[in-house]
């Protein structure tokens, strides 16, 4: 099954919880499912399982990712030292395109993978094209310098000063070379999915 490219906002009502990353609020208006029944539907009370699927649905559609990519998250989670809901969490955050966005490079995560796939991004002076590439502490991340004259670049670099970043990001402004300096702590993260029922889920 493919990727789904559809408004995110319909995603968003059918999981009740804002998932888009531009920050707009598909709820605001439509506090309710997605159906022929608009305002008189009602969501139906969930059983364990049913709660443990929709948060790995939660998180799959945030980040975009297929299936195959998100259990194979979980497996590396689970063979990690640690608590595995804070490991799927860390994983999740370290692939190249969050980074990208966390870094505000992109506005969302979609603009952040499409900029990755076509060459622009970077990791320590070497080309990496591939979304999923899990950035490591000690990771410099930089645009290639053929890219940074771009209409596009030359509007959004300059705006970096202005940012405030997560604590493992550190940004050279006069380089604009950015080194990952540990992996991402979750304290920072206001996620709307519980990682724990999404390893409880899988662990069946």
């Amino acid at each position: 099954m493919g990727r789904y490219t559809g408004p995110k906002w319909k995603q968003s009502r059918r999981e009740g919880t804002e998932l888009r990353d531009e920050g707009k609020r598909a709820l605001a208006k439509r506090n309710y499912p997605p159906g022929i029944h608009g305002p008189m539907s009602v969501r139906r009370r969930l059983t364990s399982y049913a709660k443990q699927l929709r948060e790995k649905q939660k998180a799959k559609r945030i980040y975009g990712l297929y299936e195959k990519q998100f259990h194979n998250l979980y497996e590396k989670a689970i063979n990690l030292s640690g608590d595995a809901s804070v490991n799927i969490q860390q994983l999740l955050e370290s692939r190249l395109d969050n980074i990208i966005f966390r870094i505000g490079w992109a506005t969302s995560r979609q603009q952040a993978r499409q900029l990755v796939t076509h060459g622009h991004i970077e990791v320590n002076e070497r080309k990496v094209n591939i979304p999923s590439f899990l950035v490591k502490p000690g990771m410099k991340i930089a645009v290639k310098a053929n890219y940074q004259k771009k209409t596009y670049w030359v509007s959004v670099l300059p705006k970096m000063k202005k940012k405030t970043f997560f604590s493992n990001i550190a940004y050279d402004f006069d380089t604009n070379i950015v080194t990952i300096t540990t992996m991402p702590d979750v304290n920072e993260l206001t996620a709307p999915f519980n990682p724990t029922l999404i390893i409880e889920f899988y662990s069946k």
